[in-house]
């Protein structure tokens, strides 16, 4: 049996990852209610450690560093007024850097999103945050219906256990398949040390 081959590589629309000195750094739903709690993720330890080496890299070159932040209901998940919805610890933003609110999964939805980044000039967004399977993979769908290169840094995502025919998908299970449906048709894969 053959391997198969991504929708990039049959179409020859594929592209090499960016880098950090031209693209523009997206941070999703970098929040503390991922930390404890029903919604904890899986390899988060890594995961926040990476992006805090992205978010440093970024700084350092001098470019873009936009955060996206869930907006959930008062005393509800992702309470905007109320800790579990704050940005992990190291991870906050700093004054001169955009933070988009949203309601949905994409950032792109009923936000100011697209309109900052085509501000911002670059068309390249390096892409990594919470979760996976949801907001994320959400978002960079829609950045390439708009236009944008997404590079996904898989190792600066995480994701949770899910439910599924009275049975249990691994977060490891969810966060593979994920992946592999992002690298065949909607993002280039790359892990933080290809991209520091």
């Amino acid at each position: 049996m053959s391997v198969p081959k991504t929708m990039f590589q049959l179409s020859g629309r594929g592209y090499a990852a960016a880098n950090l000195s031209h693209a523009t750094l997206v941070i999703i739903d970098a929040q503390k209610e991922y930390l404890s709690g029903p919604l904890a993720l899986s390899g988060m330890d890594t995961a926040v450690a990476n992006i805090r080496q992205l978010v440093a890299a970024a700084r350092s070159a001098g470019r873009p560093v936009v955060h996206v932040r869930h907006l959930g209901t008062v005393g509800g998940l992702f309470d905007p007024q109320g800790e579990r919805g704050e940005f992990i610890p190291g991870l906050e933003p700093l004054d001169d850097e955009t933070i988009i609110g949203k309601l949905l999964p994409s950032a792109f939805h009923g936000t100011e999103l697209e309109k900052r980044l085509q501000d911002l000039g670059s068309l390249d967004l390096i892409v990594c945050g919470f979760m996976s399977h949801s907001s994320v993979s959400t978002t960079v769908r829609a950045a390439k219906n708009l236009g944008f290169r997404c590079t996904l840094v898989e190792d600066a995502c995480a994701t949770r256990d899910l439910p599924y025919k009275g049975g249990i998908l691994t977060a490891e299970h969810v966060q593979q398949t994920e992946m592999a449906i992002m690298a065949d048709n909607f993002a280039t894969l790359a892990t933080t040390k290809d991209l520091i």
